[in-house]
């Protein structure tokens, strides 16, 4: 057991400052109520306890999403994933996708990638809990460090918006977002709505939260009556799960989206580069890597990271079941552990609709845990890490603690834990 696991299972400690967080979470008057917004609508948001990693696993982590980024780059790649995309996916305007979501399980041999998301949610949010245990920490030195600057978060995500702004336009001043997602006010994740509104604000770019329904398409412009009067919509940050605007709801913004009139960003052609399920198969095939001219260094990288996948048919259905124990299934387009299953909880009503088509069957990769106080007991909860990158490069590390089957923000004492990276030579001391 390596120092990270040790502390993981020995130190149940409880680093959350709740009035450091309450000012966190309302850092601007317009954000006043949202911690009691928070505490009562998602009590389980935010753990208390910190989740360690090692040295080596942190590097690991920041060489794969490298890794991985640097192959959705290649003509290769690129052309499968385009196969048996949508048609709207082949538009490529410049924009790479802003708030790249990357989930691991930290394995005894390391991290294992366990799926790509386009829209993850949850960055501004974990910040700003983070910033909440940091002071607790931070007397403790080097062996309690952060591997991320948290202060410079916001100036680097209003960069990552300019950066996918100008990909498509150029020098042309930002002056609107739409933060976009079906009915927001009824999401999960809806505080960070306004949290995100109030960051564009606060840097000079009018904002606003909408439904798609509320969005008007009109004279080859996308406009919202929420913004200044003659000001169109410049950008819309993309919170939709219908990845690919075939919903006859969304069609003004696929029209935005098609005609290039608005930025939009994640945006379909991200979704079927990285978040497809499908692309993890060949993400794990060394052999397919090198012909398309993936580095030795980053075929190195992908086979310690990617765990072996395969596409569900009914040639390899029988070969699947009786290895079902050993596996995860989950559909190609799945997002939020929607339709994933374990294959030891697996009935053959369940399996008759996997065998149907639209599955991947990933090798079975048990995740870490962490001891956390629940309720004055030592409770042992499953944990994974998410990556949220831009173009390859990790800004903030987030580990989600739970219990059940995946991850969730429903279990006591779990939720976003900040990650605490160890130092190489760090040696047992008493936790914080």
């Amino acid at each position: 057991m390596n120092m990270a696991e040790a502390l993981n299972l020995g130190c149940v400690c409880r680093t959350l400052d709740s009035g450091l967080l309450r000012d966190q979470l309302e850092s601007r008057p317009a954000l006043r109520g949202l911690a009691d917004d928070v505490a009562s609508g998602r009590p389980n948001l935010f753990s208390a306890t910190p989740v360690f990693i090692s040295a080596r696993d942190h590097a690991l982590l920041e060489g794969s999403v490298a890794a991985l980024h640097r192959a959705s780059t290649l003509p290769g790649f690129r052309a499968a994933a385009m196969e048996r995309a949508p048609a709207i996916a082949a538009l490529g305007f410049g924009p790479q996708g802003v708030f790249m979501g990357y989930d691991f399980h930290i394995s005894e041999a390391g991290p294992r990638l366990i799926e790509i998301n386009t829209n993850a949610g949850g960055a501004l949010l974990h910040a700003a809990a983070a910033r909440a245990h940091r002071a607790c920490c931070e007397p403790k030195g080097e062996m309690f460090s952060f591997p991320f600057d948290l202060d410079t978060l916001d100036a680097n995500w209003i960069a990552m918006f300019h950066a996918e702004w100008n990909a498509q336009r150029g020098g042309t001043p930002l002056r609107s977002i739409a933060i976009v997602d079906d009915a927001p006010s009824q999401q999960y994740l809806a505080p960070e709505f306004r949290m995100a509104r109030e960051l564009f604000l606060a840097h000079g770019i009018q904002a606003v939260v909408a439904d798609p329904g509320e969005l008007q398409w009109r004279g080859g412009r996308l406009w919202h009556s929420g913004l200044p009067a003659g000001m169109p919509v410049d950008m819309v940050y993309n919170r939709l799960t219908d990845f690919d605007f075939s919903a006859s709801s969304h069609a003004g913004l696929r029209d935005a989206y098609t005609s290039g009139a608005a930025v939009v960003t994640p945006h379909p052609r991200a979704h079927a580069l990285h978040a497809d399920k499908r692309n993890l198969v060949e993400l794990g095939n060394g052999e397919l890597l090198a012909s398309w001219g993936v580095s030795c260094e980053d075929r190195e990288l992908l086979a310690a990271t990617v765990p072996a996948a395969s596409l569900v048919t009914a040639e390899n259905a029988d070969m699947l079941w009786a290895r079902r124990r050993q596996l995860f299934f989950k559909p190609a387009g799945g997002y939020g552990s929607k339709g994933a299953y374990r294959g030891d909880k697996l009935t053959r009503r369940v399996w008759s609709e996997i065998v149907a088509g639209g599955y991947i069957a990933q090798a079975l990769v048990a995740p870490s845990e962490r001891m956390v106080d629940v309720g004055g007991e030592a409770t042992r909860l499953k944990l994974d890490v998410r990556a949220y990158a831009y173009a390859g490069r990790i800004q903030l590390l987030a580990a989600r603690t739970y219990s059940g089957q995946t991850t969730n923000f429903r279990t006591p004492g779990g939720g976003f834990s900040p990650v605490v990276v160890l130092p190489s030579n760090s040696t047992p001391q008493a936790c914080c």
